[in-house]
């Protein structure tokens, strides 16, 4: 703050009235101010407005699934991972809570709101029907929102996945190496992101002319994953191609194969949405959408602390995910090679 008086010609007081957009200095000044703070590259210190009592310099995540299942996620691991790095740059800290469902989750803000305990929050897994948005508007409570919604928020930003044109891609291959009949193994039906991949699983089939094109939505386990590629597979008209929503389950699926006396790729091919070490400690190795979690986790974070500097919110979207092909898909039985 001494920096800026002296390299602005004005008084500390000025400075601090200005940079914390206070009355008591004119326009001019308050311009002058800040054009000199970022020459020098200042950024507003969290820390020190709660030391003063005027923030918590605390952010919070609260993610509604089964703790059971989230410990198994790799996505959730990566991804905070990400957020965490950002967080630690900036010396604030980052108070995270497990719920039950979305109603617990919005009693989480409207207490961490009445009591002051973080400045903003994270906000995972955008709901179809989704009340956390307006709730967090209705509060002025700063928020990003990773995964993307539908609409705007005046105090919410978006960190966006294009998961329609990640699974037209899934599709568009499988359809390529003559795949016909495909079963969409999904998480949890309530999720924005599964609407979104099972919408564009339809639209891609329709397009095509695919009949045997279908999805079934799970709780993202290993347990749902493998009993529902064994009772696809064991069912009228099985699928010659399989696409897990996350490794677990992919990996999971792979064991069903093997289980029931089949082959991966041979007879099944499978495709699982997020890459991860596990994806190539199975046999064979998982074809797999591969996205920088970390990467997604920062920028999340960055867009966060952007809100809590006063900047407008905003959404930004995030490179679509790469396919990288590896031994666990081929062209099915009786296609050739």
């Amino acid at each position: 703050m001494k920096d800026i008086a002296q390299r602005a010609g004005v008084s500390e007081s000025a400075v601090s009235f200005a940079l914390n957009d206070r009355p008591g200095v004119s326009e001019v000044t308050r311009d002058r101010v800040r054009r000199v703070a970022e020459q020098l590259g200042w950024r507003p210190s969290t820390a020190a407005r709660a030391l003063s009592g005027e923030g918590a310099a605390t952010v919070g995540l609260v993610v509604a699934r089964p703790a059971a299942t989230l410990g198994v996620d790799s996505f959730f691991l990566q991804l905070i991972s990400g957020i965490q790095e950002v967080l630690a740059e900036r010396q604030l800290g980052l108070l995270f809570q497990v719920v039950e469902d979305v109603d617990a989750e919005c009693a989480v803000y409207r207490r961490w709101w009445a009591e002051h305990r973080v400045d903003g929050v994270l906000v995972v897994d955008p709901r179809t029907d989704d009340p956390r948005p307006e709730l967090l508007d209705e509060l002025g409570l700063p928020g990003v929102v990773i995964g993307g919604l539908a609409g705007t928020h005046p105090n919410l930003s978006q960190v966006r996945a294009d998961d329609a044109a990640a699974m037209a891609a899934v599709v568009g291959r499988l359809h390529e190496l003559g795949h016909r009949g495909i079963v969409h193994i999904a998480g949890l039906g309530a999720l924005a992101h599964t609407d979104r991949r099972i919408r564009s699983l339809r639209a891609e089939a329709g397009r095509r002319g695919l009949t045997g094109v279908r999805s079934v939505t799970t709780d993202y386990s290993d347990t749902e994953g493998a009993a529902v590629t064994r009772r696809v597979l064991v069912g009228e008209a099985p699928p010659t191609a399989l696409v897990y929503d996350n490794d677990v389950m992919a990996a999971a699926g792979a064991a069903v194969v093997a289980g029931l006396g089949l082959s991966v790729p041979g007879d099944v091919s499978i495709v699982s949405w997020e890459d991860s070490v596990l994806c190539r400690m199975v046999h064979p190795w998982l074809t797999a959408l591969s996205r920088d979690t970390l990467a997604f986790g920062r920028l999340a974070a960055r867009e966060l602390t952007a809100l809590l500097d006063g900047a407008a919110a905003r959404s930004v979207p995030m490179p679509l995910p790469r396919l990288i092909e590896r031994e666990s898909t081929a062209p099915p039985p009786l296609t050739g090679a």
